[in-house]
């Protein structure tokens, strides 16, 4: 038998897989899939017509540039510099990733080396784990502190808070990057622009790469700060990671993108070509069209708004069962808190369930009682911290309204295990 690398030796059944075990072995059937993060419905149709026209093409059923197709660059720079508050080179200051997973990824591939560290908060993105630990890094967590009365009361994603100097004892001189997203998953938080400022500042003081996972960032509900454009210093050392797929309800499209100053792009685009070259071509000439034509037929303000009014129907039920959440900032995911919920003593938890925190408990119980799919949240915490999140669940509301009525009227059947 071959030996696997440690990179991935010994890895425990993550929560993906476990979820989807529930939901396969539930008596309560169809399951409605509040869990992952994914559309429950089409892109918009000047979206799929223009990659349907691409079909059509023989340049976009061909390799594209390394970098990304220069129409598609062309267009982000256009749609971004006046978010950035300045001319963006697409030529040098964007490069095309095959989705942000990927450019994430290649940013690590592309400035870190064994022994360096990557700062992250918690609760995580759990890929940025591996994608910093594939190249030698290093990670040290700083954890959001969640609101104090989030077990008893509505609270807000902004009550989920930095603490500053928890992020500057973890500075140290292996420091090589601080990882931010913002709005947060699963949070739904929109880190201030003072908690940007000071954070900018100790990476400036520190020479400390920024990555700054922006891939809700058209879904933002209150005022939205990019920490690149705080200065021209801390712009100078921020990578700033979007996602076509997120932008236009098309995760399976896999197309992200890196924008950033021209001498640390380049290094992310060499990490980039030798994991997979380049990215889907005729999907690359879609998304141009949509950032080329969203502002002219008003797609961000509607999906904005569409996505907001989401979060606000599903979260009625919450209210009438007076169970506590977050009320996300921006991003299309919400954190509800099942405190008040009394799980049966007696009940029949598999092994690798029953040794896990209780939001895998809660998860479990909902998917084979009620049919309903959430994701347990300490899956993003560190095992030290995970009493911050072990009565939180995380639902995705970017589902058609008929399918969160369905989870709605499921989930009131919470009623008879209420305190």
């Amino acid at each position: 038998m071959f030996r696997p690398a440690s990179r991935v030796r010994g890895q425990k059944q993550d929560v993906w897989s476990i979820v989807n075990e529930a939901a396969t072995a539930s008596p309560v059937q169809p399951i409605i899939n509040m869990g992952q993060g994914f559309f429950g419905y089409n892109p918009p149709k000047f979206i799929t017509d223009a990659a349907k026209e691409a079909l059509d093409k023989v340049d976009c059923n061909q390799y594209s540039p390394t970098k990304g197709r220069p129409r598609l660059k062309t267009a982000i720079a256009k749609a971004y510099s006046p978010l950035f508050g300045r001319n963006v080179d697409p030529d040098t200051e964007v490069t095309i990733t095959t989705g942000a997973n990927e450019g994430m990824l290649s940013a690590f591939m592309g400035f870190i080396e064994p022994g360096d560290e990557v700062i992250i908060f918690e609760p995580f993105f759990d890929q940025y784990i591996s994608n910093i630990e594939m190249p030698g890094g290093t990670v040290r967590y700083v954890p959001l502190q969640p609101p104090k009365n989030g077990g008893t009361e509505v609270s807000s994603a902004a009550d989920w808070t930095v603490d500053l100097e928890k992020v500057e004892r973890a500075i140290n001189p292996k420091t090589k990057m601080i990882v931010l997203n913002t709005p947060h998953n699963p949070v739904g938080k929109i880190f201030s622009k003072t908690e940007l400022q000071a954070i900018g500042d100790l990476c400036v003081k520190h020479n400390i790469l920024i990555l700054s996972d922006e891939v809700y960032d058209r879904l933002p509900y209150t005022p939205f700060t990019r920490i690149a454009t705080l200065s021209p210093e801390i712009a100078a050392q921020t990578l700033t990671v979007g996602s076509a797929g997120k932008n236009f309800y098309c995760t399976g499209w896999r197309v992200g993108y890196l924008i950033g100053p021209a001498n640390l792009i380049k290094y992310v685009a060499a990490a980039h070509t030798r994991i997979c070259f380049s990215s889907v071509s005729p999907l690359q000439e879609a998304a141009a069209v949509g950032f080329e034509r969203a502002e002219e037929l008003g797609f961000w303000e509607q999906s904005r708004k569409e996505m907001q009014g989401k979060v606000q129907r599903f979260c009625a039920v919450f209210d009438e069962l007076g169970l506590p959440y977050s009320k996300p900032e921006g991003g299309y995911f919400v954190l509800a808190n099942f405190a008040r919920v009394n799980l049966p003593d007696d009940y029949n938890f598999p092994p690798h369930v029953a040794e896990r925190p209780r939001d895998y408990k809660l998860s479990w119980f909902l998917i084979m009682e009620l049919g309903v799919a959430a994701i347990p949240p300490t899956e993003f915490y560190t095992k030290q911290n995970m009493w911050m999140a072990e009565d939180w669940l995380r639902f995705a509301v970017c589902k058609e309204d008929n399918v969160l009525e369905g989870a709605k009227e499921r989930l009131r059947g919470l009623r008879k295990y209420m305190r």
